[in-house]
């Protein structure tokens, strides 16, 4: 029978903005100006919203300041609770002259503070606006020696998710907004802006989607539909990245896969055009995985003679020959003799992983030692890399950032260590600079909130030091854009949705000790949310799943579809959980089919996960990348509903099914939280490790449930 429900109802929201500081049942959901970067002599607006995350919708008083040079009106205010349980507050700041600066939000309630949150923000220089019909043509720059940029194609207007980290940063925010990429009049303004600064060519990620047959591409859009299509497409050199790290997709299948297929591509499309990058009449070729393709083609010695052969083709088709360039960020000189006998020209780095987050200081003295440490080893001539920066995709391991004024001193660090290396050496003619607009992984240099257009100065003055002075425009300073109408609408569709899955929904039972989330799946028909009949209003968004008759109301369909609930702190208990379920599926004999998931790639040691192994259900709670799993000693059963239970105490990690102890494997320590989704019918999005069948009443505490709770949990039998 359906049990009777009481929540209290939010309405739709404008913002994807996640939580980032928050106490007492109050969090700061957005903060930021609303233009995407500041200029002086202009009265820039400020919004700030308000989330209530708990029961209560206490009275606020919002305080904004700012540091010198930096006027805000109002700077205080009392904002009112709407009814989606969020407060609104906005002002206007203001600045007189170019400035760097921070923004600062305290949130107060009953006179003590609850919440707070800053940023840093750039004001460029003071700017009359006007209007052009087109982007301001560029204006080249002669420098010392070839400078280059990595661009990561992934803004796709299709792709809103790629934004996501940097929504948790508005410091962040690019000049063009959360552009699509595929919009030639974005490549006008990166061509612009790249060689007013003596950035003379980008190096693009090329992505293959499959491989064995004709060419097909992912995130090409940035070449093809932008850059090829752009006004000053032919003001700007270009080369790409093979990125054939997606092994079995992203390579080859074999030699003939290289030479039929791949190679042609790559000749036809881009090396013939004049604007390809090419030394001395040879293309630039760079492989992110060269050692992959030991396993494609069947030895180190095949792939060298590939190399070769590559290098008389292009030959063949006018060319000098071919230079191979492939990525390493290390220094083991194992790696190094590997890929020298692979028959490359060069090493490069895509990036400098240095740990320990360092302060900027120590991050240029490590990119240096890296650089020098790798000359020193005279395994294989390198062309150098600089990195500016570092976060991740989750703002995971190593953060770090080096600002404007210390990036020109390691470029000048860098400039001049190339002049030492040997005369003639394509390390001395060109140097890369890492990374041009890679938002979401923490590494960009392209005009953005908190710097402007401090970066790219920086190239500037070191590789261009004659050049004079100049003006960065903005696109609205000349009447321009927007780019991102697309991303930002399906970034406000996916707050409403967001907005929605917080609704306050409770169920008889709600209130048993830990229970920190449960998803009935009982919402009308067309509802694209789960609740949480907790009350915690941690609900999940529908992702290509249905619902159908359940063991208590209704149940999730799950044929590859999933729930996802964002990460909640509630989540990651680190003395004990318990995830439970109802599940029912006619097919048995599942394997890595996963019913309830909170471990993803990059923390494979953290969560926990439930699903089914060889057709025996199993929970998973790692200390070291996906181990400890406790396996049921039985199958699942078929055709009817059955209970499953998986809990971990910090000692044990246990299956039950149908109130049963099915499975135990000792497990000593505490549980390791991490931030990813909990995903509920798979194991991610998209996944093909998932559920097939009905998935109903799921159940998430913080602490490990007795034997008897668990029988008692499990106890209501057939519906």
């Amino acid at each position: 029978m359906k049990r009777n429900w009481a929540w209290a109802v939010c309405v739709m929201g404008v913002w994807a903005a996640p939580v980032f500081a928050q106490e007492s049942g109050v969090a700061v959901a957005r903060f930021e100006p609303e233009a995407n970067v500041c200029r002086a002599g202009r009265s820039e607006p400020l919004i700030a919203v308000v989330e209530a995350t708990g029961a209560a919708l206490p009275a606020l008083r919002l305080r904004v300041s700012a540091s010198a040079g930096i006027a805000v009106t109002p700077a205080e205010g009392i904002p009112v609770w709407g009814a989606d349980d969020r407060a609104v507050f906005r002002c206007q700041a203001t600045a007189s002259a170019a400035c760097d600066g921070v923004l600062s939000l305290t949130v107060e309630t009953g006179g003590r503070t609850v919440a707070q949150t800053s940023f840093r923000v750039c004001f460029l220089p003071p700017f009359e606006r006007r209007v052009l019909h087109a982007v301001p043509a560029p204006q080249p720059v002669r420098t010392e020696m070839l400078v280059g940029a990595h661009n990561c194609p992934l803004w796709e207007s299709d792709k809103p998710q790629m934004w996501h980290n940097v929504l948790r940063h508005p410091e962040r925010t690019p000049a063009l907004g959360f552009y699509s990429q595929e919009n030639p009049e974005v490549a006008d303004w990166e061509t612009t802006w790249a060689v007013d600064h003596g950035i003379s060519f980008f190096l693009y990620c090329w992505y293959r989607a499959e491989q064995g047959g004709p060419v097909k591409m992912r995130h090409g859009s940035a070449l093809h539909d932008a850059l090829f299509k752009s006004r000053y497409g032919d003001r700007m050199k270009f080369a790409i990245m093979w990125e054939n790290q997606n092994r079995g997709r992203a390579g080859v299948s074999d030699e003939r896969d290289l030479f039929e297929n791949l190679l042609p591509f790559w000749i036809e499309n881009y090396f013939r055009r004049p604007l390809y990058l090419k030394i001395d009449n040879r293309p630039l070729l760079f492989i992110y995985r060269p050692e992959f393709l030991v396993k494609d083609l069947g030895s180190a010695e095949r792939v060298a003679k590939a190399l070769d052969r590559m290098r008389q083709v292009c030959r063949e088709n006018g060319f000098d020959g071919l230079t191979v360039l492939g990525e390493y960020r290390g220094l083991d000189p194992n790696h190094l003799a590997l890929m020298k006998s692979l028959g490359l020209d060069y090493t490069f780095a895509y990036c400098w992983g240095i740990p320990n987050s360092p302060t900027p200081a120590e991050a240029v003295a490590k990119q240096m030692a890296y650089i020098r440490k790798t000359q020193e080893l005279n395994i294989l001539p390198q062309v150098i890399t600089v990195s500016q920066a570092w976060s991740g995709w989750r703002d995971e391991g190593s953060i770090w950032k080096i600002p404007p004024t210390e990036f020109a001193g390691l470029l000048r660090q860098a400039k001049a260590f190339a002049a030492t290396l040997p005369e003639g050496s394509l390390g001395r003619k060109l140097l890369l600079l890492d990374n041009w607009n890679e938002w979401g992984e923490g590494h960009y240099l392209a005009p953005y909130r908190e710097y402007g257009f401090g970066y790219l100065d920086a190239v500037r003055e070191v590789f261009a030091p004659h050049a004079g002075p100049h003006v960065d425009l903005l696109p609205e300073d000349v009447g321009l854009g927007p780019y991102d109408t697309a991303i930002r609408s399906a970034l406000a569709e996916a707050d409403r949705l967001r907005v929605l899955t917080r609704r306050r929904v409770t169920k008889p039972g709600a209130t048993v000790s830990g229970l920190v989330g449960w998803w009935s799946f009982d919402e009308p028909d067309g509802t694209p949310v789960a609740w949480d009949v907790s009350g915690h209003r941690c609900g999940g968004r529908l992702i290509d799943a249905a619902r159908a008759a359940g063991v208590d109301g209704k149940a999730l369909v799950c044929t590859g579809g999933c729930v996802r609930v964002d990460s909640a702190a509630a989540f990651s208990a680190t003395s004990g959980v318990t995830v439970a379920c109802w599940v029912k599926t006619d097919r048995a004999g599942q394997t890595q089919a996963w019913i309830v998931n909170r471990i993803q790639g990059g923390g494979e040691n953290t969560g926990y996960r439930l699903g089914i192994m060889d057709g025996r259900p199993c929970f998973s709670v790692p200390v070291t990348a996906w181990s400890h799993t406790a396996v049921s000693s039985q199958a699942l059963p078929t055709n009817r509903w059955v209970a499953l239970v998986g809990t971990c105490d910090g000692q044990c990690v246990k299956i039950y099914v149908d109130g049963a102890l099915c499975g135990s494997l000792p497990r000593s320590g505490r549980l390791r939280g991490n931030d990813f989704p909990l995903v509920l019918g798979s194991f991610a999005v998209g996944h093909s490790a998932h559920f097939e069948g009905l998935l109903d009443e799921v159940r998430l505490f913080d602490r490990a449930l007795s034997e008897q709770e668990v029988a008692a949990l499990c106890g209501r039998g057939e519906p």
